[in-house]
């Protein structure tokens, strides 16, 4: 016996959530932004919404970020690799309140050409609380990931330019 009620859609499959997100397009293969993103110890030379990044991209692992969103006291997170493939994507998920508030926050890499791709920088505020905190902090998270988008573009673009040199 089906628990669906007869002619309504299934419930949609992933995780739901409020979705704060920014786009940017880089002039870059996917392998070169890959190589940006996946060293974390050198995420304090670019990127300004993580100033501090610290452990190994491997499912499972934990890392210590210092977040500093626009407007907004820098603080220290923990949060754990949830995913992750070369090239493509990485996602981790930060707890808060003994899990009342649960964020998934993912950065994948599209490839549009061969030395282009759309990379979506996001994450998706679930549990109990979170979506009302995703729509509390919405402007700072999304300028937060503006910034970062931004600072990874002039990173990746300048790393793929000296290459073809």
């Amino acid at each position: 016996m089906s628990l669906q009620t007869e002619g309504k859609p299934p419930p949609p499959k992933g995780p739901t959530g409020y979705r704060v997100e920014d786009r940017i397009g880089i002039q870059a293969p996917p392998e070169v932004i890959w190589e940006v993103v996946h060293d974390l110890s050198l995420w304090r030379e670019w990127n300004p919404t993580y100033p501090r990044a610290e452990g190994e991209v491997r499912i499972g692992n934990m890392l210590t970020l210092d977040l500093a969103l626009p407007g907004q006291s820098t603080q220290e997170i923990k949060a754990r690799i949830l995913d992750w493939v070369p090239n493509e994507q990485l996602h981790w998920e930060l707890k808060m309140m003994g899990g009342l508030i649960r964020t998934l926050r993912y950065i994948e890499i599209a490839p549009l050409a061969e030395t282009g791709c759309v990379v979506d920088n996001g994450e998706l505020f679930g549990g109990l609380m979170g979506p009302s905190l995703g729509k509390r902090m919405r402007g700072p998270v999304r300028r937060g990931f503006l910034a970062m988008n931004e600072a990874l573009k002039i990173r990746a673009e300048a790393l793929w330019a000296e290459r073809r040199a």
